[in-house]
C-alpha cells in the first residue's frame, strides 16, 4: 500500500507498511557514446499505528479544550484504571481539588472486597460518595469530564449515581 490522498484520513492500521518502488526515469542529458545511466525513484510509505490509550488521551485533550471548571461550576473529572476508579471535583480557576472519592479510600475498600477491579456497583457507590461530599461543601452544579473514556459502563454508572444523589450536570 502506498501513501495516497485516499488514505490521508486513515489513522490506524494493523501493521506498518514499508517498501520501495523503483521507477526508471529517462536520462535528460544528450546522448553520449557511453551507455546512459538511468536514475531511480524510491518511495517509502509509513502508516501511523495508534493504540487505545493514545486514542483516549487524544479524546481527553479535545474534551479539555471545551470543558473547564469554574468556582460556580467545578469540573467532575473521572479516571478509570484496570484496578481502581477515581473521581475528583476540580476548580480549574484556582487549580485546586474541592472533593474526591476513589476505590483507594479506606471506607470504600473495606466495604467492597474486589480482586478483579472496580465493578458497576462500586462505580455507583463512588458516584454517591462524591455527590454527598460535594453537597456538604455547597456544590450542586458541576461539569462532567469523562476523561476521554467512552460514556458507558462504569463511567456512566458513576455519573448516573452522582445525578441521583443531587449533583446537576
Amino acid at each position: 500500500m502506498l501513501a495516497s490522498p485516499a488514505l490521508a484520513g486513515v489513522h490506524s492500521f494493523a501493521a506498518s507498511v514499508s517498501g520501495s518502488l523503483r521507477i526508471p526515469l529517462p536520462s535528460i542529458s544528450a546522448p553520449s557514446p557511453a551507455p546512459a545511466r538511468r536514475a531511480a525513484l524510491s518511495v517509502v510509505a509509513k502508516v501511523k499505528v495508534s493504540t487505545p490509550q493514545a486514542d483516549r488521551i487524544a479524546r481527553h485533550t479535545r474534551l479539555r479544550k471545551k470543558v473547564n471548571g469554574t468556582t460556580e461550576r467545578p469540573r467532575l473529572s473521572v479516571f478509570r484504571s484496570n484496578k481502581h476508579l477515581y473521581a475528583q471535583v476540580i476548580d480549574d480557576t484556582k487549580q485546586c481539588t474541592l472533593a474526591s472519592a476513589s476505590t483507594m479510600h479506606k471506607s470504600l475498600s473495606k466495604e467492597f472486597d474486589y480482586s478483579a477491579g472496580p465493578t458497576i456497583e462500586i462505580a455507583q457507590k463512588i458516584g454517591e460518595v462524591i455527590a454527598k461530599s460535594c453537597l456538604e461543601k455547597g456544590i450542586t452544579k458541576v461539569v462532567f469530564d469523562r476523561g476521554g473514556f467512552l460514556y458507558h459502563g462504569r463511567i456512566k454508572a458513576l455519573a448516573d449515581a452522582a445525578r441521583e444523589h443531587g449533583l446537576e450536570f
